[in-house]
């Protein structure tokens, strides 16, 4: 959403604002015809095997169906060969747990857009928790008409396997929506002019009853335009049930406000302080250290209160995780009688769980191998048999995923494992530091050949992301082990694949991610390089034999590889990126990344943030590695325009070997089925192996 006020460059400014109409037929002749130039340069008979190979991945039946406990049932949506769009199914524990189990099927989505003549793409369902003693049986389903952000909401009937006749229907929006009983729903929605914030994201929520018109419906919470997002959260867990709405500010400033006795009432916590509750508990991160009280809380800890003493006054939290130099907090999660702690240890998983009873004693569950992936999390807490059961699911590059299920004071016992798609045993993980232009020890994961010769000529593939706290950790993938690992050049070279645990995200914790934002952005970008540059020091490639990638924030990562550090690499795959930081803000929800990046409508912010938008960075006559910059039409969430903006600067410079695709549906993700992200996938792997291979 733009705003009003808005001050657009004129054309000698940008000469390309042109290609911000997204769905203009100037634009989309212009992508249809670089669409063309860049399909017949890839897609050969080598393409479309490598395409078939990752489809294969994508496809296979063997995978693991992660499945949602709610009553007796378990629920998994799934897509394969012959379901592209997918099928919203369940079985009960003893079938889910044989090799073939048999599924009940809910909704099928390809069935449902050839009766409906939309083109719908799975997002998701949320349950109304239904009366004791009954099974669940309503439930909200999120389809997407063309893969994006926006969602229509549909009230559906799993007894009648149909749709309410007359039941809720939210038309397609980025809407945040929770029960708030069997017949009312929060709706946080676009209901017309003045209803959604700078960021496109809805400011306010309405309580709509059942057969009300949304603009009938009673406001109930909202928030000022320039803020991020309102949304209402209705507590069902029996004995505690309430409302809680939340005032997001940007992605890291919140106010969260409790309703007592018919008012709101806000929780008093600094706006960085994460806050959830959980049955009689208050729990609290802060991202930076707090004082409070007499006592200091570190940045990335947790803390917990009893919400009936907060409310009362007490400040006096119990701190159940205090973080190191080398050890941060990833995520939680709650059984009936203990809380699991997923953490990070060098990027390694280390998992604890906590008994409350026992003053919150901390013991380690032994399910974590060294460089790998685990997470633990409960099945369902509020069942009376089951409440303090967990699922455990671990991978590594090299391990196909498995997913096991415990008892918490008993042993897990596995119930799934991944098919293998590559000959995992021949290659080897390794974790090495680089150091960064200011003396950080940057962490990296490697995967490799286990004969590999460290002489510089092997093609590598560096990957990355480093922003919104967002950690990359291991994790096994057929499809970069068919794509990247398992090609070999004529010398019989394998390919190498790095994952960079760059600056910016939250490896480390908040002070990780924020070491790198604002003014000090480029921290994330100097991380990479020395990555890059270690590469080569340490003999695994040179210059010429290094790609990178990167999508979205990652696509900015790589965006500044190509205009900062083109001496770096041979060639670059940039997917759905923000590239126009001077624009980013007006276009799509750009507004809301304003606490990542900047404002660069604030003369003194634009001195920095010019520092790293690739759009105006790019300078003609530069040797530039050979570039492909990808992104999806309906992408809602960082929008095609300035991936298109960038390709056509490079193009008018002269530069010959910027290259150019535009998927005409998937939306942020780039696929909205697996047909599309496998030609997604072999798009980026062909094109960095093509580039990388003719030098070697």
């Amino acid at each position: 959403m733009t705003h009003s006020t808005e001050q657009r460059p004129t054309a000698s400014e940008d000469e390309f604002l042109w290609l911000e109409d997204i769905h203009g037929d100037k634009p989309l002749d212009w992508v249809r015809a670089e669409n063309a130039l860049t399909e017949e340069k890839l897609i050969t008979p080598g393409f479309l095997d490598m395409e078939a190979k990752i489809l294969e991945v994508l496809d296979s039946t063997d995978r693991i169906p992660l499945a949602a406990k709610r009553g007796p049932h378990y629920y998994n949506f799934w897509r394969d060969a012959g379901h592209p769009k997918g099928l919203w199914r369940r079985t009960n524990w003893d079938s889910y747990t044989t090799a073939n189990p048999e599924w009940e099927v809910l909704i099928d989505v390809d069935a449902l857009s050839a009766d409906e003549g939309e083109e719908w793409v799975w997002g998701g369902a949320l349950f109304l928790r239904p009366t004791p003693g009954e099974d669940y049986r309503r439930v909200l389903v999120a389809l997407s008409p063309d893969g994006g952000d926006a969602t229509r909401y549909r009230e559906y009937d799993m007894g009648r396997r149909s749709f309410v006749d007359g039941g809720f229907d939210i038309p397609t929006a980025k809407s945040r929506i929770s029960w708030a009983g069997a017949d009312t729903l929060n709706v946080a929605t676009d209901v017309g002019p003045g209803t959604l914030t700078s960021s496109s994201y809805p400011r306010t929520v309405r309580r709509l009853q059942r057969g009300q018109a949304l603009q009938d419906a009673e406001l109930y919470f909202e928030i000022p335009e320039h803020h991020m997002m309102a949304l209402v959260i209705h507590d069902q867990t029996p004995g505690f049930e309430r409302d809680l709405a939340v005032d997001t500010i940007d992605f890291y400033s919140s106010r969260t406000h409790l309703r007592l006795d018919g008012e709101w009432v806000r929780l008093d916590v600094p706006e960085d302080v994460n806050v959830s509750l959980h049955r009689s508990w208050l729990i609290c991160r802060p991202r930076t250290d707090w004082s409070c009280d007499g006592q200091d809380h570190a940045a990335g800890s947790l803390l917990v209160i009893a919400l009936d003493d907060f409310l009362a006054g007490s400040r006096s939290f119990t701190c159940v995780f205090t973080p190191d130099a080398a050890t941060s907090l990833q995520s939680w999660s709650w059984t009936r009688d203990y809380l699991l702690l997923n953490l990070l240890r060098d990027v390694s998983s280390e998992i604890r769980i906590l008994d409350p009873a026992k003053g919150w004693r901390a013991d380690l569950l032994d399910a974590c191998p060294p460089l790998s992936a685990v997470d633990a999390f409960a099945v369902d807490d509020e069942d009376e048999e089951t409440g303090n059961d967990y699922w455990l699911v671990a991978t590594g590059f090299l391990t196909p995923s498995t997913l096991s299920r415990g008892e918490i004071g008993a042993t897990h016992r596995q119930v799934k494992v991944a098919p293998s798609f590559f000959a995992e045993d021949s290659f080897r993980v390794e974790q090495h530091f680089a150091m960064s232009e200011d003396g950080t020890r940057v962490p990296y994961f490697q995967v490799a050949a286990k004969n590999l010769v460290l002489d510089g000529g092997n093609p590598t593939l560096l990957s990355g992301y480093g922003g919104f706290e967002h950690s990359m950790t291991p994790a096994y993938s057929g499809v970069v082990g068919r794509g990247w690992l398992e090609r070999h050049t004529d010398t019989d070279r394998r390919g190498v694949y790095v994952l960079a645990n760059i600056r910016g995200g939250g490896e480390y914790g908040p002070q990780w991610h924020q070491a790198a934002l604002h003014s000090n952005r480029h921290r994330a970008y100097e991380d990479f390089a020395a990555i890059a540059r270690d590469l080569v020091r340490r003999g695994v490639c040179a210059p010429e034999l290094l790609g990178c990638t990167g999508r979205s924030n990652g696509g900015l990562l790589v965006g500044n590889m190509l205009t900062s550090y083109p001496e770096l690499f041979g060639a670059i795959s940039c997917g759905v990126p923000l590239l126009d930081m001077r624009r980013y803000t007006k276009l799509s929800a750009g507004f809301s990344w304003i606490a990542e990046y900047g404002d660069p409508d604030k003369p003194e912010e634009w001195e920095y943030v010019r520092t790293f938008s690739p759009y105006h960075l790019v300078r003609p006559g530069t040797a530039y590695p050979e570039t492909l910059i990808w992104t999806a039409t309906s992408d809602d969430r960082v929008g095609p325009v300035q991936a298109r903006k960038l390709a056509a600067r490079m193009k008018d410079m002269g530069v010959g070997n910027v290259w150019f695709h535009e998927a005409l549906e998937g939306g942020h993700a780039g696929a909205s089925d697996n047909r599309q992200a496998a030609r997604m996938h072999a798009m980026t792997y062909e094109f960095l192996w093509q580039a990388l291979t003719r030098k070697a």
